[in-house]
């Protein structure tokens, strides 16, 4: 395998952070007018999708995250109970109470409000409204889907066009043919 330069090793660095190449290549001192122009070039090149992949695998080991371990989080987020955020009386938990898959992930925001009532010296608090907005779950069973390649969630395109398009060829061709005998039929009377 061909040895980077020092250039090309920082840009495999540098990608690895985000993995954008027009940034990465500019990080790694390349122009930046050109900047994405080159990391589509260096991004082709055997020697450093290798790099790439071998950083990609270094760093899955290392972090222990690989296939099983993401379907396991994904089965999780899939199957995690609402009703775990909620007491008996049907009100929300402190956050703190939370099963950790709900606070990893699983609730994209919360907002708090205060409602009181009265004015002045007589304004007291007599409850909260609380907003939860959840991550989408039907996302989580599509890569589910994907990963265990049940097609489930695969788009079916169909080319009607190309055997329509052969038929019209086939019979212009004959069409053609038949010119041609008349033609050649006339050239001989």
């Amino acid at each position: 395998m061909m040895e980077l330069t020092a250039r090309q090793q920082r840009f495999v660095e540098e990608y690895d952070v985000d993995l954008d190449g027009e940034q990465a290549a500019i990080r790694a001192g390349y122009s930046t007018r050109r900047a994405k122009a080159t990391a589509r070039a260096l991004l082709q090149e055997p020697a450093i999708s290798a790099a790439i992949e071998a950083g990609k695998a270094e760093r899955s080991g290392r972090m222990k995250v690989d296939a099983d371990w993401l379907l396991t989080r994904l089965a999780a987020e899939a199957e995690a109970d609402l009703g775990d955020l909620y007491d008996e009386n049907g009100d929300l938990l402190p956050i703190r109470e939370w099963p950790a898959i709900w606070r990893q992930g699983l609730v994209t925001d919360l907002e708090i409000s205060a409602l009181y009532e009265g004015t002045g010296k007589e304004r007291r608090e007599i409850g909260h409204v609380k907003k939860v907005k959840f991550a989408e779950r039907l996302r989580r069973l599509e890569l589910i889907g994907k990963h265990i390649r049940i097609n489930a969630f695969k788009e079916i395109v169909e080319h009607k066009g190309l055997s329509a398009l052969a038929e019209r060829l086939e019979r212009a061709q004959k069409r053609n043919d038949e010119r041609n005998d008349e033609h050649n039929d006339g050239e001989a009377e």
